[in-house]
């Protein structure tokens, strides 16, 4: 599987050489405003992903459908009870064309074969002598058919399912079997059409989504570094990559170094729970006396977490 990509950086390289996007986010644009610009990017990228999705998955929902029609029902092991007949019978098992005969596919437990064979005949009358035939089995049934009047079709079903054999529903027609498959082909074909334009819809569109998440970091950590440490401007944002069992010795040399820019966070040696700091948001999540952000990159080409923070000198 190919690994996701930004431009032409995979997402770690992207980050560690992150240089902000004037031509997409005019930096003499205002917060708000630059904050509007990626919300409409984002915005009309979802709206056309669920358009696209939409589309997709209603076709592959229609191929999905025709196909357990042509095939086992997997929830029933594919019990003749539930599988499709037209891949089983062919032509010649039916009596078609007539005004008075009728043809029937009869579903019989293997333990009642021979019950079947000795006293179908006589289940109701108008029955052709003869008549059944076994097309197939499984470990559990055996397809049978059997030719009758069409005036005491009723009355035989009735009567079969009183002896536990099973009439399937089921009208031989080889225009409509065709028409079938000539669908299935034609969804098949449409899906393929479809799907490779989609993946690179998504990569490309992935790569705006990233970019933009990581602008609106940028755009986060500036704004709360303002909040908290005041103007002029007086602090610098980096990115640390520690390894992670280096990580509880960094947060206490970070905590050290930086804690008493906030006593309260100094004094947790680690997350304050359960504290929702006014203006910032941070009900419950990781507070500390710099200004800190998580990145995650862990998607599908990488296991590695990158840090964001934010150090007052």
């Amino acid at each position: 599987m190919c690994p996701l990509r930004v431009s032409v950086a995979d997402l770690p390289s992207y980050l560690t050489r992150f240089q902000w996007d004037i031509a997409k986010y005019p930096i003499k644009q205002s917060l708000r405003n630059i904050a509007d610009i990626i919300s409409k990017q984002v915005g009309q990228i979802d709206a056309d992903l669920k358009t696209k999705s939409s589309a997709y998955n209603n076709l592959k929902g229609s191929l999905q459908t025709l196909e357990k029609k042509q095939t086992c029902t997997v929830s029933a092991g594919g019990s003749l009870l539930t599988r499709n007949l037209a891949d089983l019978v062919k032509k010649e098992h039916f009596i078609l064309d007539s005004e008075y005969l009728q043809t029937l596919l009869v579903i019989v437990p293997k333990s009642q074969f021979h019950e079947w064979n000795s006293t179908y005949e006589k289940i109701t009358d108008m029955i052709v002598p003869r008549s059944s035939q076994l097309i197939t089995q499984d470990h559990e049934y055996g397809l049978f058919t059997v030719s009758l009047f069409k005036k005491v079709v009723e009355e035989f079903k009735l009567h079969a399912r009183e002896k536990k054999f099973i009439v399937r529903d089921f009208t031989y027609n080889e225009e409509e079997l065709a028409a079938g498959k000539n669908e299935i082909t034609k969804l098949v074909t449409d899906k393929k059409k479809q799907f490779g334009p989609l993946v690179r819809w998504l990569k490309v569109n992935f790569s705006e989504c990233f970019c933009a998440w990581i602008h609106v970091k940028a755009l986060r950590v500036f704004v709360e570094s303002v909040l908290r440490y005041g103007l002029p401007v007086n602090f610098q944002a980096i990115l640390i990559h520690p390894n992670k069992k280096a990580m509880k010795r960094l947060r206490e040399v970070l905590n050290q170094l930086y804690g008493h820019l906030d006593s309260s966070a100094a004094l947790s040696g680690s997350n304050v729970d359960n504290v929702d700091i006014p203006g910032l948001g941070f009900g419950q999540s990781e507070y500390y006396p710099y200004v800190y952000y998580k990145i995650n990159v862990d998607m599908i080409e990488t296991q590695k977490n990158l840090n964001s923070f934010t150090i007052y000198p």
